[in-house]
């Protein structure tokens, strides 16, 4: 089917039910960043492949939201479709809540499936729709009987981490759990987030692509953990580890039920944008209900120093599979045939070289000369050029290894730039650079310091419209809550930047038309000076790859910018170039040489 008769199918169910308003998100049912296909609804509905944007259907209507990675993407993938592009923070765009509120008549009835919408969601739905006398009826997957070659649930086998990897015992972990929840007054703890789940058992899985986290739901007490996931992927031994540590394996939907049959002495805390309005609202009534964070965000995203030395261990093997990719373009650019998905190749090559290497740590963002300027563009074979000869090729590409995950960009450069591409080159550059130099004080968020970065693009009248930063999983996400650097604050960036964080620094600039520019290193936050005024932190970059000196000018750097990347070059040589042959460490040399 087409999409335009997609939506006809969709709108006829729509009306056979009563429905006014259908959602389609583009979450699973554990509100997952990245899905596996059995979940990209969305992606069915609309045609739009991106992994952030909201559906929203009327009788007469269609509607897509996104977010400013995805503008370009999105407005070539809905052409011919018949659905409208809604600009997410865009003036005079409407939020998403605000649109269905308004298209809404008059007791009329907003349908979804309420397994893939989170509570907090769902919740605010249910206030914007009061003055509509509107109701919301989550119990139906219109999706599911229209789409009718619809991938089923993964049943890939699960894998555990060692403690040499994972650093903390499962049992270690659901101690210190306990105790966050006897602060927070609960005595049940309720989680359907896939990388809150898999940093608890130190087990990981193949059940979304680039992404190693197994679909399941848990259930803390203060005595035991039942654990709700498809038995069938689990090794004997696996499932003898969980039984030492009081944890019950059920059926991975059994939680719908057992849900309700929790006693109403005991408080429950559950964090409402990690849970799914089903789940919510199976609740029972009576229970005492603590909406709160999962303890689990923070406790994961500050990592132990096993992680940290697996993490700093696997950025040098990916520096050695980036560098050497970078030899290879810089020597065969012109002489052979190089496509963006022959490039994103020939780069998993190198990386697969390297030991301990698992797979990418997402899809591979790579875009020559005009592609570049599409924030989260993917290659297909539709779309994919040649490496252009005379310009700049981005590259967001990372590895998974047994020792954690990378996320880098790298915007190499060609033949001939013109100045502007040299000039946005370096400014991106010293976006980076102000950042990664930040000395803050503990307690410090991220929001906070991104100013330091955006400062030199807004001294220079332009901007690159999406966050400057992300915290960085364990061989889980790459886009790991709380840590992030926006310049406007709300919930999720306003939790303190700690030690032992990893995060991400990838300022960009995008012209479109024209190129794209993006510069990621990742850093450890660390501690500094402790004063009288209180304990100072610092970025430690744990990304080891040359930044383009073909593409700077120079001109725009004052001395501090050009001595912070000189020091920054000589640590990459010094870690890269025993990894390398002889001829690659006489080039490295010159492209970390100091300027």
């Amino acid at each position: 089917m087409t999409i335009p008769e997609r939506l006809s199918a969709l709108r006829a169910l729509m009306e056979d039910r009563g429905y006014d308003v259908y959602l389609i998100p583009s979450d699973d049912s554990h509100q997952s960043e990245y899905v596996g296909d059995h979940f990209k609804a969305r992606a069915f509905i609309t045609g739009f492949t991106g992994s952030a944007g909201t559906a929203v259907v009327t009788r007469t209507e269609a509607g897509l939201f996104t977010d400013s990675r995805y503008f370009i993407q999105a407005a070539q993938q809905l052409e011919g479709s018949g659905i409208t592009l809604f600009k997410m923070g865009q003036p005079d765009v409407p939020s998403l809540t605000d649109y269905i509120a308004a298209v809404m008549p008059e007791g009329g009835t907003l349908g979804f499936d309420g397994r893939v919408v989170s509570a907090g969601r769902g919740k605010d739905l249910e206030k914007a729709l009061e003055e509509k006398h509107a109701r919301i009826n989550d119990s139906e997957d219109l999706i599911d009987l229209i789409w009718k070659d619809r991938p089923a649930l993964s049943t890939k086998p699960a894998f555990a981490l060692g403690i040499e990897y994972a650093g903390e015992s499962t049992a270690d972990k659901l101690v210190r759990i306990r105790k966050a929840m006897e602060e927070a007054k609960a005595g049940v703890h309720v989680l359907a987030s896939l990388d809150d789940i898999c940093w608890i058992t130190n087990l990981r899985g193949n059940d979304i692509d680039f992404f190693p986290l197994l679909l399941s739901y848990a259930v803390i007490t203060m005595d035991d953990m039942r654990f709700y996931v498809d038995e069938k992927k689990l090794t004997d031994q696996m499932k003898t580890m969980l039984a030492k540590d009081h944890i019950k394996i059920c059926p991975y939907n059994g939680i719908y039920e057992d849900i309700k049959c929790l006693g109403t002495d005991k408080a429950v805390l559950i964090d409402p944008d990690r849970l799914n309005y089903t789940l919510y609202n199976s609740i029972p009534s009576g229970i005492k209900i603590i909406e709160e964070m999962n303890p689990e965000v923070l406790m994961k995203s500050i990592k132990n120093e096993t992680e940290l030395k697996n993490i700093i261990n696997a950025h040098i093997k990916d520096g050695t599979a980036v560098t050497k990719f970078m030899y290879w373009l810089k020597k065969n650019i012109g002489k052979i045939e190089i496509t963006e998905i022959s490039a994103a190749e020939k780069l998993e090559s190198f990386r697969r070289e390297q030991e301990g290497y698992l797979w990418q740590s997402f899809d591979p963002i790579c875009g020559s000369g005009a592609h570049g300027a599409i924030v989260h563009y993917a290659a297909t074979p539709e779309t994919n050029i040649p490496v252009t000869t005379d310009g700049l090729f981005l590259t967001d590409t990372g590895g998974g290894y047994m020792e954690g995950s990378t996320d880098i960009t790298r915007t190499f450069a060609f033949g001939k730039l013109s100045d502007q591409m040299k000039d946005d080159f370096t400014i991106v550059l010293l976006c980076n650079l102000h950042l990664a130099r930040a000395v803050f004080l503990k307690g410090t968020a991220g929001y906070n310091l991104d100013v330091l970065a955006k400062l030199p693009a807004w001294e220079r009248g332009l901007d690159y419209a999406h966050g400057t930063g992300h915290g960085v999983g364990y061989l889980m996400n790459i886009h790991e809550a709380p840590a992030g650097f926006h310049c406007k604050a709300n919930g999720k960036d306003t939790s303190p930047l700690e030690p032992g964080m990893v995060v991400t620094n990838e300022p960009g600039l995008y012209i479109e038309g024209s190129h794209g520019i993006r510069t990621e290193n990742e850093m450890v936050i660390r501690e500094g000076q402790k004063t009288k005024y209180g304990q100072f932190l610092y970025f430690e970059p744990i990304t080891y790859v040359p930044i383009d000196l073909d593409a700077i000018n120079p001109d725009l750097m004052k001395q501090e910018d050009k001595d912070q990347l000189n020091a920054y070059h000589a640590k990459v040589y010094e870690l890269i170039a025993p990894r390398l042959n002889e001829e690659e460490r006489e080039w490295l040399k010159e492209y970390t040489r100091a300027i």
